[in-house]
């Protein structure tokens, strides 16, 4: 058995990391929606009581998109004027924090959205309040998701002018 060149060795992988496609996002959506909606059918015919969604919990996701979206906007401008000011692991953590932030928050979105979804048409005051409070949310998780795709599209480093 032969060795391998050791130049060989250390060439690093010429592996590409794809930024994230519509597919897995509208998978992980219509998932979220389907397992949001059938929550209160499945509460119901347990006899449990459906959960209720608080206002933290639409602060929070807010809150979530706001820092992503900031760490978007400052990794943007790192790369555009010096590429050498941010590390290459800073560059893979940020990448890999906006590429599950996309994925979380449409998994998320589409159980809060489908939660609202089997709320329409449902009386009373509770159903209301959970209604609009799981739109909100729903509408929090999708600024999540798209503070991801910024983050994922500000880590890409354009190519050098020939």
């Amino acid at each position: 058995m032969t060795r391998p060149d050791p130049q060989e060795e250390l060439e690093p992988p010429q592996g590409r990391v794809r930024l994230t496609g519509p597919g897995p996002l509208v998978t992980l959506g219509v998932i979220g929606l389907v397992v949001g909606w059938a929550v209160r059918p499945v509460c119901l015919q347990l006899r449990y009581p459906e959960p209720n969604i608080s206002l933290v919990s639409v602060g929070l996701l807010v809150f979530a998109a706001a820092i992503i979206g900031g760490s978007a906007y400052l990794t943007r401008r790192t790369v555009v004027r010096n590429r050498s000011a941010l590390a290459p692991h800073q560059a893979v953590n940020r990448l890999v924090l906006g590429k599950a932030s996309a994925l979380v928050g449409a998994l998320l979105a589409g159980c809060y959205l489908g939660f609202a979804l089997s709320h329409l048409g449902v009386g009373g005051p509770a159903a209301d309040t959970r209604l609009w409070r799981s739109a909100l949310a729903g509408l929090g998780a999708t600024l999540v998701t798209v503070a991801g795709l910024l983050l994922e599209h500000a880590c890409r480093v354009p190519r050098p002018p020939e």
